[in-house]
């Protein structure tokens, strides 16, 4: 009799594996733990400088993380709920980190590519028989332009895509924490 109350119960789990950034491994356990999911061992136990085993299919700087929770757990299907708004919440963040940069990008490649087409006029104003230097020349200077002012183009879009997108992104970590606090309540 004194052995069986030794002895423990049989916990069930059901189990989710999620692929992350390496930066955001933090992140993700922390809010993760809050919904009732617990990593498992080897993750949390790995030296922090021993880069993880990696998945062909998976970039370089992301980690797979495994993890378990009780499956009789109580108010999971509240729990549940808030884990999606979570997640909702952090794909957001990522595209509204993906939009800081995608405006940049786009402006800084029509440039770069508008300065190609000049400068390919140039060449071919040059190559023409006979040469016609004058529209080279003409051509070759805002070619030179459209090489050089992308970066320039590039790094104040950025900045100033940040300034705008940065509170934004703010608002949804503080919903974050909201949630994960709302989890918390829940266990």
């Amino acid at each position: 009799m004194q052995e069986d109350k030794n002895r423990k119960s049989y916990i069930g789990y059901e189990y989710k594996e999620i692929t992350v950034n390496e930066n955001q491994v933090s992140m993700y356990l922390d809010c993760y733990e809050n919904f009732g999911w617990i990593a498992e061992k080897e993750l949390t136990d790995r030296n922090p400088y021993q880069r993880p085993h990696q998945n062909p299919y998976q970039g370089k700087n992301q980690v797979t993380i495994q993890m378990k929770r009780d499956r009789k757990i109580i108010n999971k299907m509240e729990l549940t709920r808030l884990q999606r708004n979570f997640e909702a919440c952090v794909h957001e963040i990522g595209m509204l980190e993906q939009a800081k940069t995608r405006l940049a990008l786009i402006w800084a490649l029509a440039i770069g590519i508008a300065g190609t087409v000049f400068m390919a006029g140039s060449t071919f104003a040059v190559t023409h028989e006979p040469p016609i230097i004058w529209l080279c020349v003409l051509l070759a200077i805002p070619g030179f332009i459209g090489w050089v002012l992308p970066y320039f183009v590039y790094r104040e879009t950025v900045k100033k895509q940040t300034e705008k997108l940065q509170p934004l992104i703010e608002q949804k970590m503080e919903e974050i924490y909201e949630v994960c606090e709302k989890g918390h309540s829940l266990l």
